[in-house]
């Protein structure tokens, strides 16, 4: 009788563990598809305030450190040098080509930039009928080390190899943070006051997301990428001086080779190559906006030899320099007639 009542005691407790298994995995089930639900109504709502403010293709910053941008069309490579920032798309979806690095992102994923970076950029995948529309928010880093310290972050440890730009999936906290963030646009009243609280928030979130890392560096904190990022400040400030490699990885205490690694690691770019971007782009500032000629325009930079300048610019942008800049003003002139 004991043992026939043990038997009935065991079933019951086997049942009754494999009911709360299974209500468990409906609440897990549940919760996911609400997650995705919540998830997806942000992303709609996302796409429908971006396009109310951009109703043309173009780029607006409609507050402080807010970018938006909007094109109903593939584009060619845009250069520039990004800022520390995050980017979110709304719709459709682009690629930032660094070095020989590719990197693609959509709806599902953002784009994290931590340190003043050359590179190339353009959209690859917009219509007329499902323009590509993101948003861009930059990141400054005395914000992001009042973030951490608030937080109570410790500096990092020496890290080799934490690339300054990389994609990560994109969270429903992130993503609804980022929603709010826009809704200010229809708060004008609201948006002094809660563009930094909630600017603070997204912040946090990308800290203790997946790449919090490589957020944390942006702060120079500590380890090899605070090295690097000195030397890409010089690198911007003296970019139309001769490059000496041997004293610069003197002046960080590092060898040429380890010098050479790290500044790889981190911008995936040599320095040589990553002064030649600078370079090549603001030569074409120049010719753009002071109207230079390519010789002018090589010598301003700090190229000694036209036909070198000639030869790097067309393996950067495909064209020579004039024909370049002829191409562009057209475009301008197309755009603005429109």
């Amino acid at each position: 009788m004991i043992v026939e009542n043990n038997c009935l005691i065991l079933q019951i407790l086997r049942i009754s563990t494999e009911q709360e298994e299974v209500l468990m995995s409906t609440i897990i089930t549940q919760q996911a598809e609400r997650d995705i639900q919540r998830f997806e109504a942000n992303r709609a709502e996302l796409v429908e305030l971006i396009a109310r403010v951009l109703r043309a293709d173009g780029t607006v910053q409609p507050l402080s450190g807010l970018h938006l941008a909007r094109s109903s069309s593939l584009t060619a490579p845009l250069h520039s040098v990004s800022i520390p920032s995050v980017c979110v798309i709304a719709q459709g979806a682009k690629e930032v080509l660094l070095g020989e690095s590719r990197y693609r992102y959509d709806p599902l994923h953002y784009l994290l930039t931590t340190i003043e970076l050359p590179g190339a950029s353009r959209v690859v995948e917009a219509s007329k009928e499902r323009p590509y529309l993101s948003l861009r928010l930059e990141l400054p880093p005395a914000l992001v080390s009042s973030v951490l310290l608030e937080a109570g972050y410790t500096p990092l440890r020496k890290q080799v190899g934490a690339r300054a730009i990389t994609v990560s999936t994109l969270d429903s906290n992130l993503l609804d943070a980022v929603v709010r963030l826009v809704r200010l646009l229809d708060a004008p009243a609201e948006a002094p006051v809660l563009l930094p609280l909630i600017t603070r928030e997204i912040i946090y979130r990308l800290l203790i997301g997946e790449q919090g890392d490589r957020l944390r560096h942006l702060a120079v904190l500590g380890g090899y990428t605070s090295d690097i990022a000195r030397a890409v400040a010089r690198l911007r400030q003296d970019f139309d001086q001769p490059l000496h490699i041997e004293e610069l990885a003197h002046e960080l205490g590092m060898s040429v080779s380890g010098f050479h690694h790290h500044f790889k690691a981190v911008t995936a770019m040599s320095p040589l190559q990553f002064q030649k971007r600078l370079r090549l782009q603001h030569a074409r500032r120049l010719m753009l906006g002071e109207d230079l000629d390519a010789a002018s325009a090589a010598y301003r930079v700090g190229y000694q030899d036209a036909s070198h300048f000639n030869r790097e610019y067309k393996s950067l942008f495909g064209v020579p320099p004039m024909r370049d800049v002829q191409r562009l003003r057209g475009e301008t002139a197309a755009f603005s007639g429109q």
